[in-house]
């Protein structure tokens, strides 16, 4: 219709656009049997403004709600009356046509909502943000040095785009000590789509070779994305990428940014200011325009996992957005995990690792406790003893050299857990069957044994629900003694503090502040895992004498499926930071030598523990060899659920048991469903189906459904 021919609109009363006046939107509700586009009209007054990628206001069921504009059409196939847009929010165009088809991805893939995915790939909008002109990079967030539907198909062929070629000196000092790493740099370079897990040589400094594969992509006019666990290793790795390539290159991308410096960097990613993005988990949602690298490092890590649903995993969100942009992929980790094992198995990825001389050469020596029968005649305790004689021997020996030692403890607070003294039944409060522990004023007497007695700042405290329990008696065997079942960080300071008269103690983690750093020289550092820093001005922060890995029983027995690699991750990542064993660097590690993750750890060998894992998973059909959904909730509500769906033929259900009640106290279960890998997306299509139905007819009982979930138990 020309404009000459429109009809003058009566007052009050709305026209459509001329052209293209239907548009297609994304609306922010939860529902899952609402998980798709609806058709809106553009008004007149709006055409300009409601372009793709926008956000709007629409009127749904009655009431405002917001949404995005995600295409604008000539007309819709819907037969009724259509609602109009109300108000375009904003004019900055937040969900690109790329962006839009990864959130379908990884909705379907995890069988969640559109609506759920894109609250975890754009962030809440800032006003006063957005009407802030164009600046820097160094002022969007990098950190100071000191549509439709995408159809998912499968990767591409793999190992693809590792042919070896040329690479500068630069690279070759780094990248070339590692078979294929010089290839991989150079692929970066000319914009080849590599695929490649790599596994970095103790003590290597690793924020500085991702920089490098940053400059590649920069070479090639791409862009890069790295996305790390939390923020210290992004602190880490904007400071390397900033020295290496400038602050008007890189900037950084995480929560604790706040949310107008969050938004203002992610401003800055979608206008093109920037070409290189550091990040925590949301960041795999960047809107970085042509990436030419993705990386994800130590991928174990379980800040990797969204806690939100649909609870997609960033290891493969980026694998799917390498595949849909064409970019090389990068795992890296000291550690190794099932799900980049099978990467390298299937082909599609290329190991990345230096040759085994190498590896022992930056190594340090790693040490059980009671390995031989000679320590055992000089310590017939040490398999029983928290710190055995060999322990304090070799931080004796650092701290003589005048190097500081590492003291990983896996859990934090003062004595986290705590058993009858009799029966080593756990100890559990009366009131809501909950974990009892003690608070730092306990004192030695938990480790002991010895009456609860009265009331005191030393009773026994629920951890669920921080009732004390002063008069503990056990139920299998009414004895009133109590005995540690696990001694925390604050508990192992003190100790080693009475220990080692005269030396510097500090602490990270476990309820002290996390050190980034600390200085060279004499001390001890106790950590929980995650929270060791390196030692200042040493490459790498290799810089300990020694490290001691205590209460390795406590890690290996958590009843979890993964709990042999995070075992291994945990202590691969504090074993990395200490020297050399030619520079005296040695490990002590309080678990049974036998052990098979004992053994990797000794010969520094991720990758044959990770394919000893993969196949041990496959054997007895546990992810990632096939495809597994769990599916939790009140029993009924499970049952109904599995009942409903029209699981593949493939299918096989386990469950459902009983899970721990939790401090609320009601009953839940959960039931897992696995298939082979090939009917992983009609599995997922099928519980979303069901999800969809169970929300269309309001059932009450709320079930959660998560693929592959990181803890099975």
């Amino acid at each position: 219709m020309t404009a000459a021919a429109r009809r003058t609109p009566r007052r009050g009363e709305r026209l459509p656009a001329a052209e293209l006046p239907v548009a297609q939107v994304a609306v922010d509700v939860q529902l899952a049997h609402l998980d798709r586009p609806f058709d809106y009209q553009v008004p007149e007054d709006l055409a300009d403004a409601a372009r793709p990628g926008v956000r709007v206001r629409v009127r749904f069921s009655g009431r405002l709600v917001d949404g995005w504009v995600l295409a604008r059409l000539p007309s819709s196939a819907h037969e009724g009356r259509l609602g109009w847009l109300e108000r375009v929010v904003s004019t900055e165009p937040v969900l690109s046509e790329e962006l839009a088809a990864l959130c379908r991805t990884v909705a379907d893939r995890y069988a969640g909502t559109f609506a759920d995915v894109l609250r975890l790939a754009i962030p809440p909008r800032h006003a006063r943000v957005e009407a802030e002109p164009v600046v820097g990079a160094e002022q969007v967030g990098a950190e100071p040095v000191a549509e439709p539907p995408l159809v998912v198909v499968e990767p591409p062929v793999v190992g693809e785009g590792l042919e070896p070629a040329g690479v500068d000196g630069a690279s070759v000092e780094g990248w070339g000590r590692y078979r294929n790493g010089a290839a991989l740099l150079d692929a970066v370079a000319a914009g080849r789509s590599a695929h490649a897990v790599w596994q970095p040589t103790p003590g290597e400094d690793w924020p500085t070779r991702l920089a490098e594969v940053a400059a590649g992509s920069l070479a090639a006019g791409r862009g890069t994305l790295i996305v790390v666990p939390d923020q210290r290793d992004v602190t880490r790795l904007a400071a390397a990428c900033t020295k290496l390539l400038g602050p008007d290159q890189v900037a950084t991308l995480t929560a604790d940014l706040g949310p107008a410096r969050r938004y203002r960097s992610w401003l800055a990613i979608r206008r093109g200011q920037v070409r290189v993005v550091v990040g925590t988990r949301a960041a795999a949602f960047a809107p970085l325009a042509d990436p030419g690298a993705l990386v994800v490092w130590d991928d174990g890590d379980d800040l990797h996992a969204e806690p939100r649903a649909p609870y997609p995993h960033t290891r493969d969100v980026l694998m799917y957005r390498a595949h849909a942009s064409g970019a090389a992929l990068l795992v890296a980790g000291f550690a190794r995990t099932a799900e980049a094992q099978l990467l390298v198995e299937s082909g599609w990825a290329r190991e990345v690792r230096a040759e085994r001389a190498e590896v022992r050469a930056r190594a340090p020596q790693v040490n059980p406790v009671a390995e031989t029968e000679g320590q055992l005649v000089d310590d017939p305790h040490a398999r029983a003893a928290r710190l055995p004689k060999v322990a304090f021997d070799a931080a004796r020996a650092a701290l003589g050299r005048g190097e500081p030692v590492l003291i990983q403890v896996p859990r934090a607070g003062y004595v986290p857990g705590l058993a009858c003294a009799s029966c080593r039944e756990p100890a559990r409060c009366r009131h809501c069957a909950g974990p009892l522990g003690l608070p730092r004023a306990a004192g030695a007497r938990s480790e002991t044994g010895g009456d609860a007695g009265a009331a005191s700042p030393a009773s026994p405290t629920c951890r669920w629900c921080g009732v004390t329990a002063p008069t503990f008696r056990c139920a299998s065997c009414g004895s009133r003694r109590l005995r540690a079942t696990v001694i925390g960080a604050r508990r192992t300071a003190e100790e080693l503090g009475r220990a080692f008269p005269g030396v510097t103690v500090r602490g990270s983690g476990g309820g002290a502040d996390v050190l980034s750093s600390v200085p060279p020289g004499p001390a001890l550092v106790v950590a929980t895992p995650g929270a060791e820093p390196e030692v200042a001005g040493v490459s790498g922060g290799a810089g300990y004498g020694t490290a001691l890995l205590l209460d390795g029983w406590a890690l290996l027995s958590r009843p979890d499926l993964r709990v042999a690699e995070e075992t291994l991750r945990r202590w691969m990542a504090a074993a990395a930071l200490v020297r050399p064993q030619s520079a005296g660097g040695r490990v002590v590690v309080a678990a049974d030598p036998a052990l098979a993750v004992v053994q990797a750890l000794v010969r520094w060998d991720p990758s044959g523990h990770a394919a000893a894992e993969l196949a041990a998973r496959t054997e007895v059909g546990f992810p990632p060899a096939v495809r597994m959904a769990a599916v939790d909730g009140a029993p009924h509500a499970v049952g109904e659920l599995l009942e409903a769906v029209r699981l593949p033929e493939s299918a096989e259900i386990l469950g459902p048991v009983e899970l721990d009640p939790g401090p609320s106290g009601s009953v839940r279960e959960r039931a897992l469903v696995r298939v082979p890998r090939a009917d992983g997306r009609a599995l997922a299509a099928a519980l979303a189906a069901g999800l969809a139905a169970r929300s269309a007819r309001k059932a009450p009982d709320p079930v959660r459904v998560q693929l592959d979930p990181q803890e099975i138990g």
